[in-house]
């Protein structure tokens, strides 16, 4: 009987095994890892958005969900409906959050409805707009849509969710927090800007458009390559962003006039007390009566140089020789009407006070050569240009041909996007395109109604940060490679050494 004798390669058989069994643990983990990445990528939660059919429903085709917009005392919302819903005919599964955008001076509120009210299935994203000063307004609105969670979505009161942006979303995030006992979740603003309109532009048919007197409103369709751009977000005040992915984007420049400015300074020169009515007075304005025009200079076109009769050389330009024009008419009746007289005995003839008379009622009735509409629409187009050159420079600085115009500013209105397109059109001689959309104001608000989503929910064919997903399951899987190889290298050996 041969006497049992320590063999010396024994502890590394025995260390080999053990990194066997640790290799074959670690390539497990993996497994799951890769596994629950996956499921979390294309198996996500149960509440999913399908933006199947999308569409822009019709102006004059009633919200079913309208009598939420009704306050439980009877009363109409305190708001309007600001823009069309957009439906979304194949979405039936439960929504339980809402989503605002609370800037300087508005606030925008998006929330989804099922159609209670029809046979139709599916529901549809709502609209509406606060001014920001009506906070509590807005706050009332939204326990009002908390306590018809259940008609309204299927979920109950308690369920409800507020997603919140912008800088609002941390100045009244007690109070919302406090006044409707739910989760307020705050979601970075410049994130759900891009967020929400990468959204508009890559899956809602007749959103996008661009501007001209000729074609005002000829609708671009849906794509997936958008990147770069630019985005022009137009609230209070100004903020440029160059956008090179989903979560790719700096801030590369802005202006403090934006429409606070027009808002501010056309309620010290005007009587209008709210936005509306200020782009309205614009409307029905001509700013020639304010500004000073190039055709006001050189009695014609400036050919030479490309400027129009009709151009902007100096805003508010005529304001100081129309208002000294009327003064001096005033000073002058104010001294024919007076007792002096011209015969120096301190008694004037009838003639003469008759003259005086007629004089200084027709000094009286001297009127300034405009109104507050030509007022209101001088400072728009000078506000607007200011904007479009600003975003023309930034897209030479960054080599970028599409820009977006976004944010409350606009709300749709004419004078301000042809003032932006046309030029941008001018100055970048027709090699730089203005894009606008039909919810420009709401880009913040859906983008934070988004988040609440599993990570682009709305997107097909693609993933928010496929890149760096698809980079962690390639480095998942050589790292599983490499442990396979570790154990079969290591079991070899074992076997080996077992051998001698």
């Amino acid at each position: 009987m041969t006497p049992a004798v320590d063999h010396p390669h024994r502890p590394h058989a025995e260390a080999a095994a053990a990194a066997a069994a640790a290799a074959a643990e670690r390539a497990q983990l993996l497994d799951e890892a890769t596994e629950e990445i996956y499921n979390s990528i294309f198996r996500p939660g149960s509440v999913k958005i399908n933006v199947k059919g999308a569409f822009i429903v019709d102006p004059d085709t009633s919200t079913p969900a309208a009598a939420a917009r009704a306050q439980p005392n009877g009363q109409a919302s305190p708001t309007h409906h600001e823009t069309s819903d957009i439906r979304l005919p194949n979405h039936t599964a439960v929504v339980s959050h809402i989503a605002v955008d609370i800037g300087g001076s508005l606030i925008k509120l998006v929330y989804f409805s099922r159609e209670v009210h029809s046979t139709d299935s599916g529901g549809r994203l709502n609209f509406q707009i606060f001014e920001t000063d009506r906070i509590d307004d807005c706050v009332e609105f939204m326990k009002h849509l908390r306590d018809n969670q259940l008609e309204l979505n299927g979920s109950q009161p308690g369920e409800l969710c507020v997603m919140a942006t912008g800088g609002g979303a941390y100045k009244f995030y007690d109070k919302i927090r406090d006044a409707l006992g739910v989760d307020v979740l705050r979601e970075d603003e410049m994130e759900c800007l891009i967020i929400g309109l990468d959204f508009f532009i890559t899956e809602i048919p007749r959103e996008v458009f661009t501007y001209s007197e000729t074609d005002p409103m000829h609708f671009v369709s849906p794509r997936e390559r958008i990147y770069p751009y630019l985005l022009v977000n137009i609230g209070s005040g100004v903020s440029i962003l160059k956008v090179d992915g989903p979560r790719s984007y700096q801030r590369v420049g802005g202006t403090s006039l934006g429409g606070g400015t027009l808002w501010g300074l056309l309620s010290l020169l005007t009587g209008a007390r709210n936005f509306d009515d200020m782009l309205e007075a614009a409307g029905h304005g001509d700013n020639a009566n304010v500004d000073m025009l190039v055709g006001d200079i050189y009695g014609a076109d400036y050919g030479k140089i490309g400027l129009k009769s009709t151009t902007i050389a100096s805003s508010f330009g005529k304001v100081f020789k129309e208002k000294n024009r009327v003064d001096a008419a005033v000073r002058r009746g104010a001294r024919l009407g007076g007792n002096g007289n011209g015969n120096g005995n301190g008694n004037s003839s009838a003639t003469e006070q008759t003259a005086a008379g007629e004089e200084s009622e027709s000094s009286s009735s001297v009127k300034l050569a405009f109104d507050e509409c030509d007022i209101s629409r001088s400072l728009l187009y000078a506000v607007s240009n200011n904007i479009g050159q600003i975003a023309y420079l930034q897209s030479q600085i960054h080599n970028v041909s599409d820009i977006y115009f976004g944010g409350s500013f606009i709300r749709g209105h004419r004078q301000t996007m042809n003032t932006l397109s046309y030029g941008l059109k001018f100055w970048s001689k027709g090699e730089k395109q203005a894009y606008f959309l039909r919810h420009e104001g709401y880009l913040g608000a859906v983008g934070a109604f988004l988040r609440r989503q599993p990570k682009n929910w709305g997107r097909r064919n693609s993933l928010e940060g496929l890149d760096e997903i698809l980079e962690l399951r390639r480095s998942l899987k050589a790292n599983k490679e490499s442990s396979s190889q570790a154990v079969a290298t290591t079991t070899t050996t074992t076997t080996r050494t077992a051998a001698d």
